[in-house]
């Protein structure tokens, strides 16, 4: 089967990308304290958000990129160094070597200084390439997990920069885990239109909650069709011991339940501390010391797992390399990629296709700004063309700023049901983006005179 792509044929030569926005979009979640865990105790989720226009379309191509708060405007500035190799290109020559497109807006000879392929830059190049992704589901007519799952195998790997991943996973193999999940992909998007995809909820455990709201969100989730819930730990250990007890009274012994640290012990204070809390039968414990530590993660895994407690990391993975190496080593039992962290869907296929080859569970980091509409789109691509099932595979669910999209996500029994508008799900609301406009929006201005 050819990996040449054909079927765009309604793109035309002039459809050249003629403006690039962005916007500092920002909402004030830390005044009731929606989204705090140990590291960060004020978060104001807020996204730099990207719009895209192309001569002789009428469609706009809109993404983003997550921060929460200060340092919004650092990524708006990379955004806007992107600029000059973005406008100015042909849709045509994008998306027919998109890899060759990312690799030239990830290596650029004087930016990738300030990366490579990490930090505010490469925050900056997701929410471009999120914003394309978002055009061109627009253009076929398709949400984008169709789009990618209409591609053939020698189509999807020609999406993906392989520099630095061949002793991991070949071209070959690649294709190969492609290739077996191909003949049946219809049967499971067909299965998965059906059931959807199994979601936890993360709502009912933010750290800077109080015993009554837990208790009250945790019922809530219940009554929604919510088996498997997350709580924020990594204050001291009886503090944590407390809300445990608090939520494993609500939901019951049995119900599955993962925990996040934010990264924020120490290697042996992670297995101390976890240790005193195995008692709670813990799916997992997330980023329980730097993200950076690849080590570290691998020694506290060696220590929790004989308590049946495994290591969830990746929502700060810098790049595709260091996936490479969590999963190559064994640092990581479940790969929670990030829609916005990673640059984009064509960096993120490259980590679907390493976690397969490793047999490591993808479960997505979510929540945020617009993080659940995109990593939908992803989880059911690896369900129906990657990974073949969903065993051992959750995508995390935060009940907040949904309203301020045009196609949000819908949970359905505690799963996320198929996106079917076209596009990536990430365009939001023109009225939320004016009103929470930083710091000029009428929300912000009322806010900040007030202080």
């Amino acid at each position: 089967m050819s990996s040449k792509l054909t079927f765009r044929n309604v793109l035309k030569p002039e459809n050249v990308i003629t403006e690039l926005h962005w916007s500092d979009i920002r909402f004030p979640t830390s005044l009731e304290a929606h989204g705090s865990d140990a590291m960060h105790k004020d978060p104001d989720y807020s996204a730099a958000y990207v719009t895209i226009h192309a001569g002789g379309l009428s469609l706009v191509g809109h993404g983003l990129t997550f921060t929460v708060g200060r340092g919004n405007e650092i990524v708006c500035a990379a955004i806007k160094s992107l600029e000059p190799l973005v406008v100015g290109r042909s849709l045509v020559d994008i998306f027919t070597d998109f890899a060759l497109f990312w690799h030239s807006l990830t290596c650029e000879t004087q930016l990738r200084w300030i990366g490579p392929e990490k930090g505010a830059i490469h925050l900056a190049v997701a929410a471009v390439i999120n914003a394309l992704w978002d055009l061109w589901g627009k253009i076929e007519c398709k949400p984008v997990w169709e789009l990618l799952s209409d591609m053939s195998p020698e189509e999807i790997i020609s999406l993906i920069d392989w520099q630095y991943l061949s002793d991991a996973i070949t071209k070959d193999e690649a294709l190969a885990i492609l290739h077996k999940q191909y003949p049946s992909r219809r049967e499971r998007i067909e299965s998965v239109k059906q059931t959807g995809y199994p979601a936890y909820t993360t709502s009912a455990g933010w750290l800077g909650y109080s015993n009554e709201k837990i208790q009250a969100l945790c019922r809530e989730a219940l009554d929604d069709g919510f088996k498997m819930f997350k709580v924020k730990i990594g204050q001291d250990v009886s503090d944590d011991i407390r809300r445990l007890k608090v939520i494993r009274k609500e939901i019951g012994p049995d119900t599955p339940l993962m925990s996040d640290a934010n990264q924020r012990w120490d290697v042996d204070v992670a297995i101390s501390h976890m240790t005193a809390l195995s008692e709670f039968n813990l799916r997992w414990i997330e980023e329980p010391t730097s993200p950076d530590d690849i080590l570290g993660h691998a020694k506290i895994g060696r220590a929790l797992r004989p308590l049946g407690i495994g290591i969830a990391t990746g929502e700060h993975c810098h790049n595709r390399v260091m996936f490479k190496q969590f999963l190559e080593s064994g640092a990581m039992d479940y790969c929670q990629i990030d829609s916005c962290r990673l640059g984009g869907i064509n960096e993120i296929i490259s980590v679907l296709l390493l976690a397969a080859k490793f047999g490591i569970p993808v479960c997505p980091h979510a929540g945020g700004v617009g993080l659940c509409e995109f990593v939908q789109h992803l989880s059911i691509f690896d369900y129906v063309c990657v990974s073949g099932t969903m065993e051992g595979r959750v995508i995390e669910y935060v009940d907040h700023l949904h309203e301020h999209f045009l196609d949000p996500v819908v949970i359905k029994d505690g799963c996320y049901m198929v996106p079917s508008l076209p596009g990536y799900s990430g365009e939001m609301k023109e009225e939320s983006r004016a009103a929470y406009l930083y710091p000029t929006g009428s929300v912000w201005k009322t806010l900040l005179d007030s202080q």
